[in-house]
């Protein structure tokens, strides 16, 4: 899964189609938890949207612009713009975090 290392590399991996970005950080219990998923999703999703990652500790202006207050947290863009998002607090399983993905661009 791709890596977002800055901004600028965020802004770009954002700004045209669907894009998942997870942020996430090393020290996180349920980032951690649910991460051996991410193959199996990204493979799952890869017709419908591309997937993501962000480390929030790596980027915290980004983080604190995007108030990035709970970790993991999910967010779905459409063209630039955020359609949906999944806070820590509903990110703690693989049932979770794949129910939202399932339902994200549905609305």
């Amino acid at each position: 899964m791709k890596q977002i290392k800055s901004n600028e590399e965020y802004a770009a991996s954002t700004e045209q189609g669907r894009v998942m970005v997870e942020f996430y950080a090393n020290w996180c219990p349920d980032c951690k938890r649910i991460e051996p998923y991410f193959d199996e999703w990204e493979a799952k999703y890869a017709g419908d949207f591309a997937m993501v990652r962000a480390n929030r500790d790596e980027l915290p202006d980004l983080g604190e612009k995007l108030e990035i207050l709970g970790i993991p947290t999910f967010i779905a863009y459409e063209n630039g713009q955020e359609v949906a998002r999944l806070f820590s607090r509903d990110a703690k399983s693989k049932e979770q975090v794949e129910s939202f993905l399932d339902e994200a661009y549905q609305k």
